[in-house]
């Protein structure tokens, strides 16, 4: 018998027999509420569907590979009638409904439920497609969000409500985002702030109504829909916050900087406001977010009004300051954790980490000053854990590790170790940085023409060097993976002229080599980017040699930029 009074496994949910049936909280909160009489006696779990992903997903591939051929095809069949006029509305409508009905129907086959998703696509997308060619386009973005609220409401597929919640905070974006998406120039980016912060606004306004107003029985199916809409919602939020810091610390360099993967690096520049009223705006609403984060963390956790937890909001403070996407991804963050929301908070923590890493590269200040903020702010924090974890009674059952002293001394020697090796990394690459530039032979290296078009790209101006690299490739695997150079000669004036590939002959007299480096999946000698700070474009618009230092080992960095006739800019 359980503890009140029924046989254990009543209440719980059908499981085969013979199987390991194994209570979860879901059960005991069904088991209090039948006993405090909230719940009928005969009250059950909703039956889950426990189907092994691996039949979903090869099922699914099977629906979508029959299903997007016959959509090609009745698509060229109605393209005349799909494609002008009130037609687009008709098979859209005719379509995404039939999609509804399908996915609304109690018992559906796997088969049929994965049929019926490339059909809600498709429906959706021509419904879409005629809103924007007929409406403006912050109105065609509302409606369009309003027709994904109303398929939410009508679809009960908890996985697709969160897609479809990201598509709606997408849509809901766009129609209070500026005007010109095809181009967003520094002037609309708190225009994007903005608009972002309005999804967040959105997002806690209807978890208060959920928690609050949808509280009764009657209300559960609206408070369900919201549930899973309100996770797509939300990470959409916490992804769009993140891309307007800008691209994090290391990614850009990882990746590569051009093709591609560099138009989506340089969309994820830095973003700052052009003027200083706009962004002290901005920096006011991210630390009055953060405020009411910590504030709502102390309010649900009491065991959080301690001292260093004062300490350690106060740090996250003032970072918060100064990165203006980062007090909204706060609030989630303390929002999901008081209410035990684990993704979506794991989520969030992620966007903290991608925003702080992306304050590396603000332009508009000193590489010495973000350094000294960033190390400050490490270090309060560091302070403050140790001292939190000296503090903590050693009988109390919440800190296993205070109660371990030995363990207690071995985490605090691996954090000293830790800070010892990053310390020790970032000042053997300056000090090797810093004796390059004072010891290395002065170069002149004329640019490349380059594409207009991607020359001047916000902060960034694009590079280019004539350089012989044909057969880099071969020479780098011939060597076991070491860098190939090029062999230079050097004139009077000090301008290098890139001569041909080193493959290890004897050199003259005044010819050095220069190593090259990797970047996507080609050879570049030392960058290919030039980054400047806001405002600076018009000056380093006028370059034509890029200017490095060469060490006697053939490893180069570039120092500047110099004029036509080998002026400083």
């Amino acid at each position: 018998m359980s503890a009140l009074g029924r046989p254990e496994g009543e209440h719980r949910r059908a499981q085969p027999e013979g199987s390991l049936v194994i209570p979860d909280r879901l059960d005991h909160i069904i088991q209090h509420a039948v006993a405090a009489g909230v719940l009928p006696a005969n009250a059950t779990r909703p039956q889950q569907d426990h189907r092994p992903w691996p039949v979903v997903l090869l099922t699914a591939l099977g629906a979508w590979l029959a299903a997007v051929p016959l959509l090609i095809v009745v698509g060229f069949m109605l393209s005349d009638v799909a494609l002008r006029g009130a037609g687009t509305y008709v098979v859209g409508a005719l379509v995404l409904g039939g999609a509804v009905m399908m996915l609304r129907a109690r018992k559906l086959p796997l088969f049929v439920e994965q049929l019926a998703v490339p059909a809600l696509i498709v429906g959706g997308s021509l419904l879409g497609y005629a809103l924007f060619r007929d409406l403006p386009h912050r109105g065609a973005a509302a409606a369009a969000a309003m027709l994904v609220g109303a398929v939410v409401w009508a679809v009960p597929k908890p996985w697709l409500r969160v897609l479809l919640g990201a598509a709606a905070a997408v849509l809901v974006g766009l129609a209070v985002a500026p005007l010109r998406w095809s181009y967003l120039g520094r002037s609309e980016w708190p225009s994007v702030w903005l608009a972002l912060h309005v999804l967040l606004a959105v997002a806690l306004v209807g978890a208060w109504i959920q928690r609050d107003l949808l509280n009764r029985g009657e209300d559960a199916r609206a408070a369900a829909a919201w549930e899973s809409l309100s996770v797509g919602w939300l990470l959409v939020t916490l992804a769009g916050l993140a891309f307007w810091a800008g691209m994090t610390f290391l990614v850009g360099a990882s990746l590569g900087g051009s093709g591609e993967v560099g138009e989506i690096a340089r969309a994820l520049s830095p973003k700052a406001s052009s003027r200083l009223g706009d962004m002290v705006l901005l920096q006011l609403g991210s630390l009055t977010l953060a405020t009411a984060g910590a504030a709502w963390l102390a309010y649900h956790w009491p065991a959080l009004r301690q001292a260093w937890c004062a300490g350690v909001a106060l740090v996250l403070l003032g970072l918060a300051w100064f990165m203006p996407s980062l007090g909204g991804v706060l609030l989630v963050l303390a929002y999901c954790v008081a209410g035990a929301r684990w993704r979506v908070a794991a989520a969030a923590g992620v966007a903290v980490a991608w925003i702080i890493g992306a304050f590396y590269y603000q332009l508009s200040w000193p590489l010495a000053d973000k350094a000294l903020l960033l190390a400050g702010a490490g270090a309060a924090l560091g302070a403050l854990a140790w001292g939190s974890a000296r503090r903590t009674p050693a009988s109390s059952a919440s800190a296993p590790v205070a109660a371990n002293p030995l363990a207690l001394g071995k985490t605090q020697a691996g954090m000293a170790l830790g800070a010892l090796l990053v310390l020790a990394v970032a000042n053997i690459g300056i000090w090797q940085k810093e004796s390059l530039i004072a010891h290395g032979q002065p170069v002149f290296v004329a640019l490349a023409p380059v594409d207009p078009r991607s020359l001047m790209q916000g902060d960034f101006m694009a590079l280019r060097f004539a350089i012989p690299s044909e057969g880099a490739d071969a020479m780098h695997d011939k060597a076991g993976g070491r860098r190939p150079h090029v062999v230079a000669r050097r004139d009077a004036r000090g301008i290098a002229t890139l001569q041909r590939l080193d493959s290890g002959e004897p050199l003259a007299s005044d010819e050095f080599r220069i190593e090259l480096s990797p970047k996507n999946q080609g050879w570049v000698l030392v960058t290919d980017a030039w980054f400047f700070k806001e405002g600076e474009a018009e000056r380093w618009a006028k370059a034509k040699y890029g200017e490095f230092r060469v060490g006697s080992d053939g490893r180069a960095l570039l120092v500047g930029l110099r004029g036509a006739e080998l002026q400083k800019l």
